[in-house]
């Protein structure tokens, strides 16, 4: 799998974003950046440490997922996640990538893009994924979720959710799932 590292940043995507399933509903968990704009490379966007996001974080998904089936079973090299302080989001954004591989017991072949590239010739292209103001839905099979007594199944979750709850049968569940990516 080829990962873009040379494009330009974009503000409001799932670089800096990820949704998960509170007591409340569905609420958003962003990372803060440092003055970025659309001229500078992702791979160049520092993270925002002037406040403790990494805690709010935390105590959110410990509040969320406290009580979920699986949460005690990851939840120490999921915390260490919180605990480093990487100067860019990219190198944030693929340590996570890696340990949620882990999790999912998933060996997946990664390498960087050298320069950008509108179209890859022999890659599938996934970056508009990416974007979070286009509303991507995807029909999912409902798993039971931990408040989906008070506000149904929520879909589009960060895969957080579905590991916590649903463990290492999450990388069933996934293959399970028809996908229509293109």
């Amino acid at each position: 799998m080829l990962l873009e590292v040379e494009d330009n940043y974009q503000k409001q995507t799932y670089r800096t974003r990820c949704y998960i399933y509170s007591p409340n509903g569905k609420q958003l968990l962003n990372i803060p950046v440092k003055n970025a704009n659309s001229t500078q490379k992702t791979k160049d966007v520092l993270i925002d440490y002037s406040f403790a996001w990494q805690k709010q974080h935390l105590k959110s998904f410990a509040i969320a997922y406290r009580s979920s089936p699986y949460y005690e079973f990851y939840e120490e090299e999921f915390n260490a996640l919180f605990e480093d302080k990487p100067k860019f989001l990219l190198d944030f954004n693929l340590h996570c990538q890696e340990v949620i591989l882990d999790f999912l017991t998933l060996e997946v072949k990664l390498s960087r893009t050298e320069k950008y590239l509108n179209n890859y010739n022999n890659e599938i292209d996934f970056r508009y994924l990416a974007n979070a103001k286009t509303k991507h839905i995807f029909d999912f099979t409902e798993y039971t979720q931990g408040f989906s007594d008070k506000h149904g199944f929520i879909s589009n979750l960060s895969i957080l959710d579905l590991l916590f709850m649903e463990g290492t049968n999450a990388l069933i569940y996934l293959e399970k799932q028809q996908f229509d990516l293109l």
